[in-house]
């Protein structure tokens, strides 16, 4: 480990501390601007995650948390900044674009002013909440409600000229999908700027995991993003093992593979039906349907839940695969690969539908690195990232792994056909776990858990839409003092507003639909 990081050329003077797969280190509030310009630009490092914790209490001071990723080595690196009787830090916003959320949430949240950044507005808390009450401060009371705030206001981003109008959609929309408001201002049928406005479904989270009892943090930890819940608690269990020196049964890591493969094999058949649909093709919206809910009435006999909830505890599963279901789903699965290339070949022999997928939304290879996207978004405009592959866990290191899917063109299109590669290699992934399914325990039966003092852990997991990062931080008597989750989605709504430029406001629902963002896992 410690050679890994010497290629960063960090300064000599840093303390730094090991700890499984992370490097952290204290940086001097003057130096953090240029360090982490450093690591994210001459190094390649990508951004994880920014956050902050609130340590005033055992350590007099904030700290804001810098979380970066080496995926050719397989860690995790953390420069930090203390604020003692300051509540000011340096915006590194105009240097890396893609901060400039994680800033604007620290202020909203923690009431940290990051200087220098140029947007100020609060984010997922709406104008209705008071401008000086900070929700993830310690010493608010999350059990009081806050008074009505009357005088805040929100200003949507304009744009002047003759013959611009705008247009407002949502929040509520005729569906059973949340809520989320989209301003469009449109010259004649072009849309010129797209701005949406998320926090509609903001639920406080990120409070409750610290008041919480432990098995009430796992089950919230699937509901940061319903359609992703094994995804979310396997990130956040992963962390807790960490921070619990628990080792996970060999039997155990693989069954996860498969319940994870299962999770992407669900919602990959139900996005590659909607988006079909949207175009008005609905022989391959109901085929998606059907197979999506193949997969999860398969999910429901193996673990008795059709979102796979229930599944992940602190040090491995509850729920095994027999024998016979192993057959059974390998049969499965064969069948549903067959059944899935018979429609892909018509798909693929549809002018119309081809016509309206491709050049539709497009998003340059520039704005996608700028913006930090990943998942199926990224990897459509070629972005080769998979933390399956970079960043392996659980068993995905000992099975066989296509190459990551990627595509070129950035469009619909490219976004469709990454889905479709993903399914073929989750078959395949499923299928070779399920040969190679180890004997032996399924949890290591620990009932009495603790963690480590003042400590703090990183964990990465590929959710179907991108990779999913939780942060977890344990106080002086060894509680989890913060939980601090980030979904694919809060990294991906920020490029919607290009994706959407230039294009007609009719194709606004199939762009959006090829992103399937979560609103839930971007408002917390």
């Amino acid at each position: 480990m410690k050679e890994k990081i010497q290629k960063y050329n960090l300064p000599k003077n840093l303390e730094v501390s090991f700890d499984n797969n992370v490097a952290s280190f204290e940086v001097p509030v003057s130096q953090i601007k240029e360090l982490v310009n450093n690591l994210y630009k001459n190094f390649n490092l990508s951004l994880k995650l920014v956050t902050a914790t609130d340590e005033r209490e055992e350590d007099g001071c904030f700290r804001i948390w810098y979380i970066l990723g080496s995926p050719k080595d397989n860690i995790v690196i953390i420069p930090f900044i203390k604020l003692k009787d300051t509540i000011e830090f340096p915006s590194l916003s105009l240097d890396i674009h893609e901060i400039i959320d994680y800033e604007r949430k620290i202020q909203t949240f923690f009431g940290l002013k990051p200087i220098g950044h140029h947007n100020a507005r609060s984010i997922i808390l709406h104008e209705n909440w008071p401008k000086n009450l900070f929700p993830l401060r310690k010493d608010f009371n999350w059990q009081t409600k806050p008074p009505i705030a009357v005088n805040n206001t929100y200003h949507f981003q304009k744009v002047k000229g003759e013959g611009i109008y705008e247009i407002s959609v949502g929040p509520i929309h005729a569906g059973i999908i949340e809520p989320g408001h989209f301003r469009f201002s449109v010259a004649g049928e072009s849309i010129m700027l797209l701005e949406p406005r998320l926090g509609f479904t903001h639920k406080g989270s990120e409070k409750l995991f610290e008041v919480l009892p432990l098995a009430e943090k796992i089950h919230l930890s699937e509901k940061i993003s319903g359609d992703s819940s094994f995804s979310h608690s396997l990130a956040f269990c992963q962390a807790l093992e960490q921070l619990s020196d628990t080792n996970v049964p060999k039997r155990a890591l693989c069954l996860r593979v498969i319940y994870s493969e299962l999770e992407r094999l669900a919602n990959h058949f139900g996005d590659i039906g909607a988006i079909m649909l949207d175009t008005g093709f609905n022989f391959g919206g109901a085929q998606g349907s059907r197979l999506r809910e193949n997969i999860m009435q398969i999910n429901e006999r193996i673990t008795g839940s059709r979102f796979l909830r229930g599944v992940n505890i602190v040090g491995g599963v509850i729920t095994d695969i027999s024998e016979q279901e192993n057959n059974i789903l390998t049969d499965d699965l064969s069948n549903i690969a067959e059944d899935f290339s018979e429609i892909v070949d018509i798909v693929d022999n549809n002018a119309s539908l081809l016509n309206r997928l491709e050049g539709t939304g497009v998003i340059t290879f520039e704005t996608a690195k700028d913006c930090g996207v990943i998942g199926v978004a990224g990897k459509a405009i070629g972005i080769s990232s998979d933390a399956r592959v970079n960043y392996p866990y659980a068993m995905y290191n000992e099975l066989e792994f296509d190459e990551i899917a990627t595509e070129k063109s950035g469009d619909v299109y490219a976004r469709f056909r990454v889905r479709i590669k993903e399914v073929r290699s989750s078959i395949k992934i499923i299928q070779n776990a399920l040969s190679k399914l180890p004997t032996g325990n399924i949890n290591t039966h620990n009932s009495d858990i603790s963690f480590k003092k003042n400590a703090f852990a990183v964990s990465v997991v590929e959710g179907w839409r991108g990779d999913i990062v939780y942060f977890v931080k344990t106080d002086s008597c060894g509680n989890i003092s913060r939980v601090a989750p980030r979904d694919a989605s809060f990294t991906n709504w920020a490029v919607l507003k290009d994706a959407g430029y230039d294009n007609v406001v009719p194709d606004f629902p199939l762009i959006n639909k090829s992103f399937n963002l979560s609103y839930s896992g971007n408002d917390l």
